[in-house]
């Protein structure tokens, strides 16, 4: 195979080939991936359905829920596909999207969380003109500002990763369709991709970052200077499972792309994957809002609604 076109598939090597092993991930992932859709979709119908909730903050967790779902239905039902009936081969034309949706999807998240922490700061910094800096209009830009760069980026990264020459083999030495595996494939120069992941995740890191350390240091002076203790201990309390779930994202994240492929090891990019597919999807329902009193407040009552709809039925 000299060039790009000419692979028609590729075989992913999964997470283990001891057969043993294959049942018992199914099924734990499976157990993931439900507990990771009831969540994410649970907690969009419930914003959407009580109008308590509809305001900035949950606007965007709602959208953070939706591209949790996006990309961990990129990557989960073909990891559990596999694991189940020992299909691991995946058409170039499969590989290609998935890669495409899931870096699309990863990259809007990564956005959504500094949008999500300028909102934290606006709210804390500024109580009294919160309404007229977060207004309908400029959360709508925000949101899709997220989207354009998500696709964006994964049009970049796509264009760049799969313009490669993939001549020495086609066993992909992952669970997923992701570039570190792919630029190992490649007979290419994967001197100038390389760079180009670097220096585009680069920015795209930076800038988010950047944005939610300055909210958040603003924030942690806001707090500091409250004089009831309990009110701090509160927003204390709530930035630190934030700034928890958003230092998981972006750590394994940097972990694998800010790095050279001569210093990936895959059994360990692997573990890494795996926290950012199918781990923080699942966890971020709970870390963002289920902890939240208005969110349980509304969940309580729309489950009240659905006995006293069925008890109506029967």
């Amino acid at each position: 195979m000299e060039n790009g076109t000419e692979v028609t598939e590729f075989i992913l090597v999964g997470l283990t080939n001891d057969p043993k092993l294959q049942i018992p991930l199914f099924l734990v992932f499976s157990l993931i991936y439900l507990i990771t859709l009831a969540g994410n979709l649970g907690m969009m119908v419930l914003i959407l359905m009580d109008s308590r909730l509809h305001n900035p903050m949950y606007f965007f967790l709602s959208n953070l829920s939706l591209v949790d779902f996006g990309y961990s239905t990129a990557v989960t039902p073909k990891v559990m596909a596999g694991l189940l009936t020992g299909d691991k081969v995946m058409s170039y034309n499969a590989c290609v999207t998935q890669f495409f949706f899931f870096v699309a999807f990863i990259t809007a998240e990564s956005f959504l969380l500094a949008s999500m922490a300028y909102d934290r700061y606006a709210a804390v910094c500024k109580p009294l003109h919160y309404t007229t800096i977060m207004t309908t209009g400029v959360c709508a830009r925000l949101v899709i500002g997220c989207y354009i760069c998500g696709f964006l980026n994964a049009s970049i990264h796509t264009g760049n990763i799969f313009s490669l020459s993939f001549c020495r083999a086609n066993v992909v030495d992952h669970f997923f369709c992701d570039a570190p595996p792919l630029l190992a494939l490649s007979c290419s120069d994967n001197y100038i991709s390389e760079m180009v992941i670097f220096l585009v995740v680069g920015l795209n890191d930076f800038f988010s970052v950047l944005v939610i350390l300055i909210s958040y240091l603003f924030i942690f002076i806001t707090i500091l200077r409250m004089h009831a203790s309990e009110g701090r201990q509160k927003a204390f309390s709530t930035c630190a499972s934030h700034l928890t779930a958003v230092s998981i994202f972006y750590g394994t994240g940097t972990f694998m792309y800010l790095q050279p492929s001569s210093s990936h090891s895959m059994d360990t990019d692997k573990m890494a994957s795996m926290f950012y597919t199918m781990v923080i999807p699942m966890l971020n329902p709970v870390v963002y809002s289920m902890r939240n009193k208005e969110v349980t407040s509304a969940f309580k009552k729309t489950v009240e609604k659905a006995k006293s709809f069925i008890g109506f039925i029967f």
